[in-house]
Order: structure tokens, then C-alpha cells, then sequence
């Protein structure tokens, strides 16, 4: 430093160069720092996800899914009919809990406390034998209570250490069996199984979110949470009120009667939704493999595994649209308005029945002599001559076209799983017998299913809609993401036809075939069907009755069928269906607001005539014998008969008059 003249040092300037050199280190360092800031935004960016969860497991690192919640199934007017409850698995760390020695005890007590199955020697152990796990599932399913008194005392101590819970999901039934064949249920994984669980799987599945976690200095578990997506909820078209009715009559009939197979629809004919299906196997949806409900616990000990689930898959099997069989005289009508459309009848067409008809070389019977009747009566009375008169006039090409018209042979599209098609005859194979015994419902098969979506487009005017048990779908917040519009597959028949048949088949009730049937106070149409299984004359029968209310404006459907009743007085029988029919309808109708109403006005001209018995050729009285072949052999089922499943139900006849 230079003095001055008073003997002071003067200080030293910066020079221009070192304020130079100053300036370019702060810009160098500002630079450095943009470009590291620049590049740790890049990097998080880019690749953030992959450096945090590098950095989190450099600490105590966990990693769990957050399951989605599987959407519920509700019922037409919003009852639960499957949920899935939120339950927690209790997650224990050996690990963490082992750093500090001190907060042993104080842990082991508060799970032993809270949860009183655990033991303390239970603990002990594990901390013996996993000291280096961090993840050991003590429990699984516990409830929210339970869990949230344990964080409350970990909230209170801070020595409760090494425990954590996991989330996930339990699927409930609040109803149990009902509707089992229709809803279905879910296996491990959210897999959904028969019913609507399986065929809207995707739909009310959704997608797992994940915790990203860390235990800090203190083991305090640090998280990062991205949220599951929750399924959506399917709103069915099935009324819970009416499917237990129709169930509890279901069980009744099998401990008055009992049968091998029971299957009864409920539907609108008006939109294809089935508001109750039901069959008398059904099962516990919260425990799908119990068979205890049929089998004795000494005969499910001496079954073979194979054998258990050969009962089960009978147990979850879906008669109504799974199984096959001849429909018998409940497919007469489709005869009948096949002959109307193509104008080989007329309504005021007649018929001469003898009793007994010769085709080609075989003798086909009637249930009676019945004279002449009209074609009204042909339908009341369940005449065959009329039906294989209609039928030759129609030829089978004409004939085959309808079968198909009407999606027989075909599969329904119903949005249930395991829909059978039925066995059809092909018109180029279709002799003068098979279109003779085809034309009264013998010798082709068909499912429930069929039959309710044919008939309802026989008598709601001509439209035949595709069945469905679903309704519409909604997300986790109530917005519809899929509303299920009806759908119209195919026109059938004109509406001068349905209003024929409609008369035709309430006639058929209030005087005809299927007077057990009848409601007081309402409007109720329908027909009755007889079917022998095979082997033909083996004393086995499928009983049914299809009907519809009111017939002036029908808003229900409803079909039974009854496989083999056990009461062998009444096993071929078509009474015990009409009689069931008439049962749940007078429960039902009053809850789908279908109320009692007045007589209908007859437009159909009815010239009753007297039946005369059956007589041989020689005019000799016969005793009646049940309708269908005189021969001992019918015609076999067409195509591929060996490839039927066991469970295919068969015919040979009409059904009987019932009084």
C-alpha cells in the first residue's frame, strides 16, 4: 500500500482485468447452474419414475398394486345383486422392526391386541425364521374396524413399528344363490365365471393403481400413491322381487314333485329383457363349489375329483339357454303363422282330423278324434293332422325358411355364456315324416331361449328382439358409458297374424289344452307342450308351457319347462307345467304392474264340435294313448345326433288335453 503525505496507506483498485475475471467466474458458475437445472428437469422429465424409484430403493423400498374396485351388478331397480367389499392384508416387516430391537415388544402387543387370532409366539417366530423379510402376510381379508384401531395406536406409539396393510377387494353376493346361474361369479384374479361376471368381465374390471414407499430415518412409511381405476357397474334387467318369486315356487314344485331339470324365463316381449331365469340347480355365488346342497358329506368324501367337478359343472350349468330339447306343441303357433304369412291357410281354414294319420309308411296319431276343426281350434285343441296339413302345404323349403325366420338353429345372441344352437333338419334331407313330425314340435330341437324370443315376436306384433339380462352400464361416478338399446333382429310375422295368434292362444287357456293356466282377472294366452325323450317309450317326458299377459297388449312372457317329473301318475302331464305358470303369474303380474282386467272380445269364429274317440279300422273303440307315433319307431333327430350332449332332451309327442 502507498502512504500518503499524512503517512495513511492507500488502498488498492481493482483493475479493469480482474473485474473482467470476476464477471466471467459468476457468469461460468450461473451458466453451470442453468445447465444443471435444465438437465434435472430433462431427466425428470423422462425418465423421473426410474430415478425415484433408484433413489427410494436405496432406501427401505416397498412397492405394492392399489387394487381397482370391480364393479357391482344391480338389478333393474338398483339392488345389489354383486359387490365387491374393500378388506385389508396385515403386512409385517421383520426387517424394519429388527433395526431397533427397543419396539419389539411394544408391536407384538398391539397386533395381539387388536388382532386376537395372532399370538405372540406366532410373531416371535416369524421374526426368528424371516428376519431379513420385508414382506410376510400375516393375515388376509381383516375388516376396516379392526384396522383402523391398530393405526390409532400406531398414531399413539411410536415404537409400533414394521406393520403396514394392503389393500384388495373381496367379491360379496348379498343374495347368495339367486339369480346364481345368471350373474355368475369371479375366481382368484378377478375372473368372472358363467353368467354376467364372465361376459361382461372387461367391463366391470378396471386397473390397478400402485403405492410407491419408503421407510425414512425414523420408519415412518413415506408414500406415493397412483389411484386404481375402478370398474364399471353392470345394471341388469333382472327384478330381484319377481326372480325370487319365481324361485321359491321353483323349490316348492321340487319338494311336492320334484323333477330332474326345472327351467322357467320371465321376459318382456316388448324389448328382449328377461326379468327373472331360473333352474332348480342353483348354487351359493360366496361359495360356488359347495355341493353340500345335493350331496350327503359321506357321498362328496367317496366322489373322485373328477367326479366333483362333473357335479359341479352340472350344478353351474344353465339349463335355460345351455340345454336342448323337441319343444313339443309349444312350437304349433310358429306353424301356424307360417301358413298365415305365406297364405297356404287362412283364419278361416278348416281341418278334418281322423285320429290317426298315415305318412308315407307311418302312422302318426292325435291325442282324439277331433273332427273338423278350424284353425283357431287346431291350436286349441293341439290337433296334429292340422299342424302336418299346414305343414305339407308349406313344403319344407317354405317350411325351413321359417324355422330360420324365427333363429331356430342359431344362437340367440342373449349376452350370457354357454348358449346352445339346437338340431335343425336341412329342407334338401327333410322327408315327408320329419316335415310332418316337425310341423307339431318332434324330431329338432330348440333352447328356452329361443322359444321365448320367437314367441314374443309371434304376439307383440312381429318383432322379434334379441334377449338380454342386461340393462345398461355405468361408471364408477353413475355416468352411463353403454346404455343397451332393444334390438331388433328380424320382422317375423305381420301384425294381422300376432292379433290371430293372441286370440288363438287365450282361447287355448280359457277353453282349450291349458286352462290350469288361467289367472283370475286376467287376459292370460298360451300353449301347452308334451315331448318325449329318447330313447323313445322310455317313460321320461319334458312337460311345457308358453304363454303370455295380457294377450290384448302383452307385456310378460313366461315360459316352463319341466324335465322328467318324478311323480310317475303325472310325469307326461303338460299340467304341471300350466299349473306352475298360473302360480307365479298370480305373484308376479301385480309387481311388473301388469293389473287384472276385463274378458276379451272373440274375433275368431269358434264352431265347437264335439270330439269322438279314437277307433280302429274296422270302427271299434281304442283306448286314447298319449299323441304321436303309432309306430314303435319315430324318425331319428337330424345331422349330427351322436354329438348331442347327454343332457339334450328329446320327444315323441304332443301333449294331452287338460281340463
Amino acid at each position: 500500500m502507498r502512504r500518503r503525505g499524512n503517512g495513511r496507506k492507500e488502498p488498492k483498485r481493482f483493475k479493469n482485468f480482474m473485474k473482467h475475471k470476476l464477471l466471467f467466474v459468476f457468469f461460468l458458475i450461473i451458466l453451470l447452474m442453468c445447465g444443471l437445472v435444465g438437465r434435472l428437469i430433462y431427466l425428470n422429465n423422462t425418465d423421473g419414475q426410474r430415478y425415484a424409484k433408484r433413489v427410494l430403493s436405496q432406501q427401505s423400498y416397498v412397492s405394492t398394486a392399489l387394487p381397482y374396485q370391480r364393479g357391482s351388478i344391480l338389478d333393474r331397480n338398483g339392488t345389489v345383486l354383486a359387490t365387491s367389499k374393500k378388506v385389508y392384508n396385515i403386512i409385517f416387516d421383520p426387517k424394519v422392526l429388527l433395526t431397533d430391537p427397543r419396539n419389539v415388544d411394544d408391536t407384538l402387543a398391539a397386533i395381539c391386541q387388536v388382532f386376537t387370532d395372532v399370538t405372540d409366539a406366532e410373531l416371535r417366530s416369524i421374526l426368528d425364521k424371516n428376519p431379513d423379510s420385508s414382506y410376510y402376510v400375516l393375515r388376509k381379508k381383516q375388516e376396516y374396524e379392526l384396522v383402523s384401531q391398530f393405526e390409532e395406536l400406531q398414531k399413539a406409539s411410536k415404537k409400533i413399528k414394521g406393520v403396514w396393510f394392503e389393500e384388495e377387494y373381496e367379491r360379496i353376493y348379498p343374495y347368495d344363490s339367486l339369480a346364481s346361474h345368471v350373474i355368475g361369479y369371479t375366481s382368484a384374479g378377478d375372473v368372472g365365471t358363467w353368467g354376467i361376471e364372465q361376459n361382461y368381465n372387461s367391463a366391470l374390471n378396471g386397473t390397478n393403481g400402485r403405492i410407491y414407499g419408503y421407510f425414512d430415518a425414523e420408519l415412518n412409511l413415506k408414500r406415493t400413491v397412483k389411484p386404481a381405476v375402478n370398474g364399471n357397474t353392470i345394471i341388469s334387467t333382472i327384478d330381484t322381487a319377481v326372480q325370487q318369486l319365481v324361485e321359491q315356487h321353483i323349490d316348492q314344485f321340487m319338494e311336492e314333485v320334484g323333477a330332474d331339470n326345472v327351467g322357467i324365463i320371465v321376459s318382456n316381449p316388448n324389448n328382449g329383457q328377461i326379468y327373472a331365469m331360473a333352474n332348480n340347480h342353483s348354487f351359493n355365488l360366496n361359495d360356488p363349489f359347495d355341493l353340500s346342497k345335493y350331496y350327503s358329506e359321506v357321498e362328496i368324501a367317496s366322489m373322485t375329483e373328477e367326479e366333483k367337478m362333473n357335479a359341479r359343472n352340472h350344478m353351474w350349468r344353465n339349463f335355460c339357454i345351455s340345454d336342448a330339447y323337441e319343444p313339443g306343441s309349444t312350437f304349433k303357433p310358429f306353424t301356424v303363422a307360417a301358413g298365415l304369412e305365406e297364405n297356404v291357410v287362412t283364419p278361416d281354414s278348416t281341418f278334418l282330423c281322423k285320429g290317426v294319420e298315415l305318412v308315407a309308411d307311418r302312422r302318426i296319431r292325435c291325442n282324439a278324434t277331433h273332427g273338423q276343426v278350424t284353425l283357431a281350434q287346431s291350436l286349441m285343441k293341439s290337433c296334429n293332422p292340422a299342424m302336418m296339413e299346414i305343414g305339407k302345404r308349406l313344403g319344407p323349403e317354405e317350411f325351413c325358411i321359417y324355422q330360420d325366420h324365427f333363429n331356430f338353429g342359431k344362437k340367440t345372441g342373449i349376452d350370457l355364456p354357454g348358449e346352445a344352437y339346437g338340431l335343425l333338419y336341412d329342407a334338401s334331407k327333410m322327408r315327408t315324416v320329419e316335415l310332418a313330425t316337425n310341423s307339431f314340435g318332434q324330431t329338432f330341437t330348440v333352447t328356452m331361449t329361443q322359444m321365448v324370443a320367437g314367441f314374443s315376436s309371434l304376439i307383440n306384433g312381429g318383432y322379434y328382439y334379441q334377449p338380454t339380462v342386461v340393462k345398461e352400464i355405468i361408471d364408477d361416478r353413475g355416468t352411463v358409458v353403454d346404455a343397451k338399446e332393444p334390438v331388433v333382429v328380424n320382422e317375423t310375422v305381420s301384425a294381422k297374424t300376432s292379433e290371430f295368434l293372441r286370440e288363438a292362444l287365450y282361447l287355448t287357456v280359457q277353453e282349450g289344452t291349458a286352462k290350469p293356466a288361467q289367472v283370475p282377472g286376467y287376459l292370460v294366452g298360451g300353449k301347452t307342450g308334451t315331448a318325449q325323450k329318447l330313447p323313445r317309450g322310455n317313460g321320461k317326458y319334458v312337460v311345457s308351457f308358453i304363454g303370455c299377459v295380457p294377450t290384448d297388449d302383452p307385456q310378460v312372457v313366461i315360459y316352463v319347462v319341466i324335465d322328467t317329473a318324478h311323480d310317475p301318475e303325472r310325469v307326461a302331464s303338460s299340467a304341471l307345467a300350466t299349473t306352475l305358470a298360473s302360480q307365479i303369474l298370480k305373484d308376479i303380474l301385480p309387481l311388473l304392474d301388469v293389473y287384472p282386467e276385463g274378458d276379451i272380445e272373440y274375433r275368431v269364429d269358434l264352431p265347437m264340435k264335439e270330439e269322438q274317440p279314437l277307433v280302429d279300422e274296422d270302427g271299434n273303440p281304442i283306448e286314447p294313448e298319449e299323441p304321436g307315433f303309432t309306430d314303435s319307431e319315430a324318425p331319428a333327430l337330424p345331422n349330427d345326433l351322436d354329438n348331442m350332449p347327454e343332457d339334450t332332451h328329446q320327444n315323441e309327442e304332443d301333449e294331452e288335453s287338460e281340463n
